[in-house]
């Protein structure tokens, strides 16, 4: 597997992938399109960051560093994110990939890193926790997907 920094070629493969979890894991419900993360890219800022996960040439996961916030106390801060390919699931890409970005965070001086899991994905929570990762928190019903209530687990990295 190997892992390069996103550019606008990837962008089509990375929209693919996350529409695949609208409304499943994620509490969007709206496409994305390549432009959409082309537009993330252009307008990153330096400590953000947007990586792919390739085999012979094939994307099968994608992650992304973000800001926690544009404030300035929490600039320390940043949120991560991981997606894989729904035909290349449990095959150890994910956690790859969240161990580069973990890395990456470190180079990019962030201490604290933030996931926001939806409560019922045990697989996402369970590799989070053997990376480090401890669950501060649950936040019950903050949002409606599908007709339902969804939880969200918050969890933590002092990395």
């Amino acid at each position: 597997m190997e892992i390069h920094k996103a550019d606008h070629k990837d962008c089509g493969d990375i929209a693919s992938i996350y529409n695949y979890y609208l409304g499943k894991s994620t509490m969007d419900l709206e496409t994305k399109t390549n432009t959409y993360y082309k537009s993330i890219l252009d307008h990153q800022d330096e400590r953000e960051e947007l990586w792919c996960a390739s085999i012979e040439s094939k994307i099968v996961a994608w992650g992304i560093i973000k800001k926690y916030s544009d404030r300035e106390g929490y600039k320390y801060t940043a949120e991560t994110s991981v997606y894989c390919h729904h035909e290349h699931l449990r095959k150890g890409y994910g956690t790859k990939m969240k161990i580069h970005l973990m890395q990456r965070c470190r180079d990019l001086k962030y201490h604290h890193l933030i996931a926001r899991i939806n409560s019922n994905n045990l697989v996402s929570i369970n590799y989070n926790i053997k990376l480090g990762y401890s669950i501060v928190g649950e936040q019950k019903e903050i949002g409606f997907v599908n007709g339902e209530w969804k939880d969200i687990t918050v969890m933590q990295c002092i990395i």
